[in-house]
């Protein structure tokens, strides 16, 4: 074994000197120049950081993937500069021969095992690839000349460059474990044949809540011109827009009902189109729009080519039975009130977590938000005792999922199916000796799924008892108060259009990027 090992030294270390030889050898040029300001640029991940500046002006995945760069970064320096070099001390090729256009006037004194440089180079290129592969196209030919850069101007051997790069790579791959990425651009669904094709919006009537999304922009105009043979209504604050919706529903000729909003504006509008037996016409015009996003509508160009089509999915709807209890507008509630949920449900403080992380994706991306928001919450958190199905239990943190989300074992982030008729439900348990510093420490190190603080399962239906009255959340924003809440799945899936990317008249359709 030990003769083995040190064949396997010798080998790539004659290697090493050949490729040296050659670079020496090679005469000198205009490059030489444009490759030592390369490198020195990347002194100190110097311009990698300002390629991460430049992704993050735009939301999305560019944002992402400039985010995960720099925390990919972050882990390679640490491992290849504080952990590898003074582990493995190894002498920097000789400067004897390297002609004088070619070195860099300040030689690096530092261990040469492994290449920082490089670390840092493949770290960010292959972390940005994982969100966005266009935008890893572009970075990756930079992120090799960079790694080049440094034999070329003789300052590592080329070992030291290939075990950076692996470093990098490594560094990148493993932020998954922290921050999963989706491995889909859309939710699977079953398609459902038997919709109504909607020429110019014939036979919808679109709710329009124009205080969504970015406040200068009023999407009712554009709506309009997508479907002027609909019916558009306004959403306007002194008006009841169930109310405007079912006294349109009544006088007839509604065929399918849509909505631009928020998902608050969603949920509204998706109950009565499942109260009525409708389907559904989704356009994004909210700031976060988690619904469209998973159903996998992305502007309202799709929503014409669907709704035109008669193309649609079968998407669940969650519901939960408010057995008494107080509403969110302080009116007191008298015998069972029915909510449905688009997204989520919860009881305890997730609906305190979800405000942090919406107000803080936008600048550091949805997985990091949550984790922050996730621990800000806990620590000032007081346990919620309930019982759910008749188990005792006390929680920080209950969550109510409409399906399956994923990663398992994790802060949910996606669903991967908007139809399997199954609620995912999520606890962190309070009755355990510093469960709060263990529910921490799982989320630091990425194993909450093996941790006894946390509890998941999936079920039909769950019925949830509170020894005290309360607050409960749905996608986001607190409806009422009560201590006996039945969860479910509605008995019949909402219609939702969405182009069949699969139809060859799309083909020359564009589709966006996931904007998540």
């Amino acid at each position: 074994m030990i003769e083995w090992f040190r064949r396997v030294v010798g080998f790539v270390d004659d290697s090493d000197r050949v490729v040296q030889r050659w670079v020496v050898d090679l005469p000198p040029s205009e490059a030489d120049q444009m490759i030592k300001r390369l490198t020195r640029s990347a002194n100190h991940s110097l311009v990698w950081f300002a390629i991460a500046a430049v992704l993050a002006a735009r939301a999305g995945v560019t944002r992402r993937g400039a985010l995960r760069g720099v925390l990919a970064i972050l882990g390679a320096s640490i491992t290849a500069n504080g952990v590898l070099k003074p582990l493995l001390p190894r002498r920097r090729p000789p400067d004897e021969g390297m002609p004088r256009v070619r070195s860099l006037r300040r030689r690096p004194t530092s261990s040469s095992f492994p290449s920082g440089h490089a670390a840092s180079a493949a770290a960010f290129a292959t972390a940005v690839a994982l969100e966005s592969p266009r935008a890893g196209l572009v970075i990756a030919p930079v992120a090799a000349a960079v790694a080049y850069s440094r034999v070329h101007v003789g300052v590592h051997w080329t070992s030291d460059v290939l075990a950076g790069a692996a470093v990098g790579a490594s560094s990148a791959l493993l932020t998954r474990r922290w921050w999963p990425v989706r491995s889909s651009d859309e939710a699977t669904a079953r398609p459902l044949d038997r919709v109504p094709e909607l020429p110019d919006g014939a036979g919808l009537v679109v709710a329009v809540n124009p205080l969504s999304g970015d406040p200068g922009f009023d999407p009712t105009d554009g709506i309009r011109k997508a479907f002027p043979a609909a019916t558009v209504v306004a959403v306007r604050r002194d008006r009841d827009l169930v109310e405007d919706l079912e006294q349109l529903l009544a006088e007839g000729g509604v065929h399918a009902l849509g909505v631009a909003g928020g998902d608050g504006t969603v949920a509204a509008v998706v109950a009565v189109a499942n109260r009525h037996g409708l389907p559904l016409v989704l356009v994004p015009a909210g700031t976060l729009n988690h619904f469209a996003r998973d159903v996998g509508v992305y502007d309202l160009q799709e929503a014409v080519d669907a709704s035109g089509a008669g193309e649609a999915v079968a998407v669940d709807l969650g519901t939960v039975r408010v057995h008494g209890g107080v509403h969110a507008d302080g009116a007191e509630g008298d015998g069972e009130t029915v909510r449905q949920f688009l997204n989520t449900a919860s009881l305890g403080c997730y609906s305190d977590l979800v405000r942090l992380r919406e107000r803080w994706q936008h600048r550091m991306g949805k997985w990091p938000a949550f984790a922050l928001a996730l621990v800000t919450v806990l620590h000032r958190a007081t346990p919620v005792e309930l019982t759910l199905d008749g188990v005792r239990h006390s929680v920080w943190i209950l969550f109510v999922g409409n399906g399956p989300y994923h990663p398992r074992g994790m802060v949910p982030a996606w669903r991967p199916r908007l139809d399997s008729g199954l609620l995912d439900v999520r606890w962190l348990r309070a009755d355990l000796r510093f469960s709060r510093l263990r529910a921490f420490c799982a989320l630091a190190f990425a194993a909450l799924a093996h941790s006894r603080v946390y509890g998941q399962r999936e079920v039909v239906r769950l019925s949830v008892q509170l020894t005290e009255p309360g607050l409960l959340a749905t996608d986001g924003e607190v409806v009422d108060r009560a201590d006996l809440f039945t969860f479910e799945v509605a008995s019949r899936p909402v219609p939702v259009y969405r182009r069949d990317e699969d139809n060859p008249r799309w083909a020359n359709r564009d589709r966006p990027h996931q904007p998540w």
